[in-house]
C-alpha cells in the first residue's frame, strides 16, 4: 500500500507529469512513425509486385513460347520433311529467346546445335557474338555434343 502512495505522490509532482507526458508523446510518435513507414513500404512493395506481374503477363501474352512441338514443326518445315515421320528430331530447347532460340536436333543419332531466328527461320552452323566467340561451340561443350560423327 505504501508503494502505491509513493508512486501517486511522485506522479502528482508537475515536473514528473510533464516529463512523463513528453516521454509518452515521443514514444507514441516513434510507434506511429514506424507504422507509417511499414504501411508505405508494404503499399510500395505490393504495387511493385503487381507491376512486375502485369509486365510478366504482358510479355507472356505478346510473346509466343517455343515448345519442342513448335520447334519440331519449324525444323520439319524448313527441311521439307514429312511432318508425321520427320527424320530430324528436336531433342532439347537450350534457350527460348524470341529473337534467337537455341535448340538441339538429332538426325541419324548425330546431335547438332541449331538456331531458330524470329520463331520461323531454321539455321544450323556457327554463330559468333560481337566479341568473336563461337556460340555454337559453347553450347556444344555445355551439352557434351561432339562435332564429329562417332
Amino acid at each position: 500500500m505504501n508503494k502505491i502512495r509513493l508512486i501517486k505522490k511522485k506522479l502528482s509532482n508537475p515536473r514528473v507529469r510533464k516529463r512523463l507526458k513528453i516521454g509518452l508523446i515521443l514514444y507514441g510518435g516513434v510507434v506511429l512513425l514506424g507504422v507509417v513507414f511499414k504501411l508505405a513500404y508494404d503499399i510500395g512493395y505490393f504495387d511493385a509486385q503487381s507491376v512486375e506481374v502485369q509486365r510478366n503477363a504482358g510479355q507472356l501474352i505478346g510473346r509466343p513460347t517455343l515448345t519442342i512441338e513448335s520447334a519440331q514443326q519449324i525444323v520439319t518445315g524448313a527441311l521439307k520433311e514429312d511432318p508425321t515421320n520427320p527424320l530430324t528430331k528436336v531433342t532439347k530447347i537450350v534457350d527460348d529467346n524470341q529473337k534467337l532460340a537455341t535448340i538441339i536436333i538429332e538426325n541419324n543419332k548425330l546431335s547438332k546445335v541449331a538456331w531458330i531466328i524470329d520463331m520461323r527461320l531454321f539455321f544450323t552452323g556457327d554463330i559468333f557474338n560481337d566479341a568473336g566467340y563461337n556460340l555454337t561451340e559453347g553450347i556444344e561443350k555445355q551439352n557434351n555434343i561432339s562435332r564429329h560423327a562417332p
